[in-house]
């Protein structure tokens, strides 16, 4: 006996339904679960979990001088809130007042203050003030964009500005509220007088895009050699075989850039 037309395609819809739920469901699942029990890939597939965390997580080690420390994280490291900040390079202007924000110029800027003094090296760098934060100026002309300086506003200070003054014009600090931008101020950041290669590598400063990167650049971990060793009591030598020993190269050889995974290198300073 034939069907009705609806009965025969509710029918069709449903073995339809079956099928995927199987193949989507359960097979595919599983091909993926055997896959990452191959040698070679069942580290990553299960998270490589050790005692004190995952490799694959970058995680905070509190400032303990003993340990190597990671990159900085958006999201303080907490896996559930992985992500970026969302702040690009024309984030130089700090939000003032109780609910502000710093722009991610000042971020940096900070930062690299306060590892220039945990490593005990020069935190400065360019378009940073001496108290680690952006060296911005709001520059008002007398027509618009151009002729004479009429007014100077160091847009990320509300106390003294890192300036006296600017092309004879005295710096005014700022006031928390005001949009020196909206007000007609031409945005200019100051470079200083800072090294144009400054001591703190990018990525002692900056966050990764997840925010949880597990590897820090050689260039960082050397930096942090002296400490390290010294709280250690261990020759620097010694401090910088294990981070060779930790160091990943480029992936197939050219893609990307070296990095030491510092979860690994702590726990085999805690061996050594």
């Amino acid at each position: 006996m034939r069907l009705p037309a609806w009965l025969a395609q509710h029918l069709a819809a449903l073995r339809a339904l079956l099928v995927f739920t199987v193949l989507l469901g359960l097979a595919y699942p599983l091909l993926f679960v055997g896959v990452g029990r191959i040698p070679g890939l069942s580290d990553k597939a299960s998270g490589s979990m050790v005692t004190a965390g995952s490799t694959l997580i970058g995680q905070s080690f509190g400032d303990d001088p003993r340990y190597f420390q990671s990159r900085p994280s958006a999201g303080d490291h907490d896996p559930t809130a992985t992500g970026a900040s969302n702040l690009g390079p024309e984030s130089v202007v700090d939000t003032l007042g109780e609910d502000g924000s710093p722009s991610l110029l000042t971020q940096v800027c900070t930062r690299s203050l306060a590892v220039g003094k945990l490593e005990g090296v020069d935190g400065s760098r360019p378009y940073c003030t001496a108290d680690g934060v952006g060296a911005v100026l709001a520059v008002f002309h007398a027509d618009g964009f151009t002729g004479p300086v009429t007014r100077v506003v160091s847009v990320n200070q509300t106390a003294t500005p890192f300036q006296t003054t600017y092309q004879g014009v005295r710096v005014e600090p700022a006031i928390p509220g005001e949009d020196y931008r909206a007000l007609g101020g031409v945005i200019t950041p100051i470079r200083g007088t800072a090294p144009a290669n400054p001591v703190v590598p990018a990525d002692a400063v900056t966050a990764s895009g997840s925010g949880l990167d597990p590897h820090i650049s050689p260039a960082y971990a050397s930096l942090q050699v002296p400490r390290v060793a010294r709280e250690r009591g261990l020759p620097e030598d010694r401090v910088r075989e294990l981070i060779d020993e930790h160091t990943t190269g480029r992936a197939l050889g050219f893609m990307g850039e070296p990095g030491v995974n510092v979860l690994e290198l702590n726990l085999a300073l805690d061996g050594a």
